[in-house]
């Protein structure tokens, strides 16, 4: 089973809450996680990108690095583990993507690939006067596959002559090109319309886990249904926070802690955003009730034994390809699954 980490490129993590770790995103901080990332044998590492936060009291998500120069600075760093980058397809054209993405390839000696961000935080793009309008809540999908059509074109051949409905390539070029001659797309739409994407598109996709192992597995059922449809190899993996504590009781008494110092007035502001968006997408699964200061992200929390156990039962699902860890304090939390859950797990 693949492990990777969900970098906080943005403050505070994924946790909207005044009572979780507080901090500022920087280079420093995330190099010092994906130097142990790489020492325990994490698989990837993939940064979000986010252009506007939600404020609040814990000011979330309104500090935050970018994503491909972060990770451009990274593969200059690490020698091993993958990479992925997001791009909020409104803000850049499909060639610009491209050769951002070989420039990158070309620094981390083939290790990059890109995580597509279709939008539905309308906030982010109003902002700066790039939102296409709200015809493209229902044909945002449209516009990905056109943009990753070009992307793949360019870096397959060098040039493109697309002509689609949201883009026209006029003998564009690209050189030089990926040394594989692509890379990597991963998606995390969780509609039916955005899995179905990834299936005719991605190579990987990430689904927000379920605290139910039945769910994380129907989810990934439902994910591989449509690649079946498309006759691709889709990997799936799932989204978790890792909480761990050297008793069951104490790791629960962190999550306890956290979910009582929730940032209503932040998470009252995202899930006006959400609203805006009503076809099904993962705005409407970020902010159910349950645990919506943590975005409603799967959980795993126990001791190390436990911790490790858990991920063993999710490496039994069938066909699921991974698990993207979420921590708490991240160079804390990276050092301590290295040392203490890596050497339990039967999936490593």
């Amino acid at each position: 089973m693949d492990l990777g980490i969900f970098i906080p490129i943005g403050n505070n993590g994924w946790m909207i809450s005044a009572t979780s770790p507080q901090y500022k995103p920087s280079f420093d901080l995330n190099r010092a996680i994906a130097e142990k990332a790489e020492t325990y044998g994490f698989n990837f590492l993939l940064s979000m990108v986010k252009l506007r936060g939600f404020g609040g009291p814990t000011e979330f998500w309104d500090h935050n690095l970018e994503s491909f120069t972060l990770m451009a600075g990274l593969a200059a760093v690490t020698s091993n583990i993958q990479l992925f980058a997001s791009v909020a397809l409104p803000t850049l054209p499909p060639p610009i993507v491209a050769r951002m993405a070989s420039t990158i390839d070309d620094i981390s000696n083939g290790r990059f690939g890109i995580n597509i961000v279709s939008g539905w935080n309308q906030s982010e793009y109003t902002q700066m006067g790039v939102w296409p309008g709200d015809w493209y809540y229902d044909r945002r999908y449209g516009y990905a596959t056109e943009y990753v059509q070009i992307m793949r074109e360019l870096w397959t051949t060098g040039q493109s002559d697309f002509k689609g409905e949201f883009f026209t390539m006029d003998d564009c070029r690209l050189s030089p090109r990926p040394k594989a001659g692509s890379v990597p797309i991963v998606c995390a739409g969780q509609s039916d319309r955005g899995m179905r994407f990834c299936a005719e598109y991605g190579d990987f996709q990430f689904i927000i886990g379920s605290e139910d192992v039945a769910g994380t597995a129907a989810d990934t059922e439902r994910l591989l249904g449509h690649a079946a449809d498309t006759g691709r190899d889709v990997g799936p993996y799932a989204l978790y926070f890792v909480i761990t504590g050297e008793t069951d009781a104490e790791a629960q008494a962190k999550w306890d802690h956290y979910r009582e110092g929730a940032d209503l007035e932040a998470i009252a502001f995202m899930t006006g955003q959400a609203n805006l968006d009503v076809s099904g997408s993962t705005a409407a699964k970020i902010t159910e009730l349950q645990n919506i200061f943590a975005l409603n992200i799967g959980k795993i929390v126990g001791s190390h034994a436990s911790v490790a156990q858990q991920l063993d039962e999710l490496a039994a699902i069938n066909g699921l390809k991974g698990v993207m860890c979420i921590f708490d304090d991240f160079i804390a939390g990276t050092e301590d699954f290295g040392q203490k859950v890596m050497p339990l797990l039967r999936s490593r």
